[in-house]
C-alpha cells in the first residue's frame, strides 16, 4: 500500500508543480488553491509512505514521478517540446528509479 501512496503523491507533484505555473506567482485564485491542496496531499501521502519505504528510495521515487510526470506535462500540454534526448533523459530517471525499486 505504501508504495501506491508514493506514487500517488508523485503524480500530485507534477499536480502542484503545474498549478504553480498556472497560479502565476499566486496571482490567480484557482490554480492557487490546487497548488496548495494538491501540495499537502502529495507531501502526506509522502510521509505515510516513508512509514514503511527506506526514505532514501521512498523520496527518489516521489522525486522521479513528479519530474517525469511534469516534464510529461510541460512537453505535452504546455507546448514545451519534446525530442528523442528528452525522452532518454526521462527513461534514464524511471530506470534509475526501477533500480532502486528492485535494489529495496
Amino acid at each position: 500500500m505504501a508504495w501506491v501512496v508514493l506514487v500517488v503523491s508523485g503524480l500530485l507533484e507534477a499536480v502542484w508543480a503545474t498549478a504553480l505555473n498556472a497560479s502565476q506567482g499566486f496571482t490567480r485564485l484557482w490554480p492557487s488553491v490546487v497548488f496548495g491542496v494538491s501540495l499537502v496531499l502529495s507531501m502526506g501521502g509522502l510521509a505515510f509512505a516513508l512509514r514503511t519505504v527506506p526514505l532514501g528510495t521512498g523520496y527518489a521515487v516521489w522525486v522521479a514521478v513528479g519530474v517525469v510526470g511534469t516534464a510529461l506535462v510541460g512537453a505535452f500540454l504546455l507546448g514545451e517540446g519534446f525530442s528523442a534526448p528528452k525522452a532518454v533523459c526521462l527513461v534514464l530517471i524511471v530506470a534509475g528509479v526501477v533500480g532502486l525499486k528492485l535494489l529495496h
